[in-house]
């Protein structure tokens, strides 16, 4: 009878196929679960943040701060976006930000190393019976996703205005029943891909 394999090996590989891309990437990213490189790669990144630049198709816009992989580690970007209004409720507005995280990252960002581990096909759901008012469900269990994605989507999200108190994020898997847990954007889920095995709180 085979063992169960474990999660962390997966995501230390993943982890390391984001950072492989993101020393290398030059041009474009495809919008896959890990940066992937679609151009010619300069020796060097510089990581230095652009200006605020138009997500395609915006036009009442606003400046808003993304979180985005670059030098083994995510940063704050600001980006020009279309978000919409607060009628949408807080689950549509939440999931206007991880979009643009798992879009393909604009020129200058691309040019100057940012890349994103986001999986495009992750989805976004409101909290399920019996989670706290402000949980936040995700479409794949936590501990599948590339650390720095958790890592992009607690930080984009807890330094925005759709927050929960204290600058933070309540998360949980599909799985019906599962804890969630709080999260905060801190230095070592920011710069350190294993810090998301243990990242996090359990909210009762």
């Amino acid at each position: 009878m085979s063992r169960p394999r474990p999660r962390t090996p997966g995501r230390a590989a993943a982890a390391a196929a984001v950072l492989l891309a993101v020393l290398t990437a030059g041009c474009g990213i495809r919008t896959t679960s890990v940066p992937v490189d679609a151009g010619p790669a300069p020796s060097r990144v510089s990581c230095a943040v652009p200006e605020p630049e138009n997500s395609p198709g915006v036009t009442d816009a606003q400046v808003v701060q993304v979180y985005l992989v670059c030098g083994m580690q995510t940063t704050p970007v600001p980006r020009t976006v279309q978000v919409r209004a607060r009628a949408a409720g807080r689950t549509e507005q939440v999931r206007e930000l991880v979009a643009q995280l798992q879009r393909s990252v604009l020129g200058a960002e691309a040019k100057a190393g940012f890349a994103t581990a986001v999986p495009g096909t992750l989805e976004v759901e409101g909290p399920a019976p019996g989670d706290p008012v402000d949980a936040l469900r995700l479409g794949q269990p936590i501990e599948d996703l590339p650390s720095f994605a958790l890592a992009q989507i607690v930080c984009t999200v807890a330094g925005s205005a759709l927050a929960s108190p204290g600058h933070s994020v309540v998360l949980g898997g599909p799985e019906a029943g599962s804890k969630v847990r709080r999260y905060t954007c801190t230095p070592d889920l920011r710069t350190r891909p294993q810090a998301a095995d243990t990242a996090g709180t359990e909210v009762s």
